[in-house]
């Protein structure tokens, strides 16, 4: 009787274990879900096109832009701010140069402020998107189109917003694949361009 006492809560423990370590494994993209749903955090929404539907109030977006410890790129946005109609379509580039002598890739996380407008700004593209990969000496410009939902104004909290500011900071991420072939040296001593 007692070994089967003790096997139950072997059994009962490992089931433990594994329980926690499924939904630690599962917080991530929960989390990230979350966030883009409820716009918890600043996460913004994505869609295909702005609505019909464009207010007569105008709202003041601002652009800002960082990068992460070690991040050897240059970045910046083009203009610092724009001010456009409620559910109007917006386009603003950013700016990134790579001053070194070999190829970076870089990825761009985001988020907006205050938070309770995160639910409302939507991309329709972005940079952020894709990974980016930028030569020795290339400078870019690249775009992200937005709108700010209509809704907004409905929120008991984000209606009181004048101005999002737009977040973004690039890191440094592992060159892919494609572009890492492309300057692998030949056994012949040529390089593939």
């Amino acid at each position: 009787m007692a070994i089967e006492g003790k096997n139950k809560t072997v059994v009962q423990t490992v089931g433990v274990v594994l329980f926690m370590g499924a939904m630690a494994w599962a917080s991530v993209p929960l989390y990230d879900w979350f966030c883009r749903v409820t716009g918890y955090g600043g996460a913004t929404g994505v869609a295909e096109a702005a609505g019909d539907r464009i207010l007569d109030k105008t709202i003041k977006i601002k652009f800002d832009a960082s990068l992460e410890r070690g991040m050897p790129w240059e970045f910046k946005p083009v203009e610092h701010e724009i001010e456009l109609r409620i559910g109007e379509e917006g386009l603003a580039f950013y700016e990134a140069y790579n001053p070194t002598d070999k190829p970076i890739a870089g990825s761009a996380s985001y988020n907006v402020a205050p938070f309770s407008a995160g639910a409302y700004f939507n991309k329709i593209a972005c940079f952020c998107f894709e990974e980016q990969v930028l030569m020795p000496g290339e400078r870019v410009q690249m775009p992200v189109s937005f709108f700010v939902d209509p809704e907004i104004v409905e929120d008991s909290d984000a209606k009181y917003a004048k101005h999002i500011t737009l977040s973004y900071t690039f890191y440094e991420i592992d060159l892919p694949e494609d572009v890492q072939a492309a300057l692998t040296p030949q056994t012949d001593g040529t390089s593939v361009n």
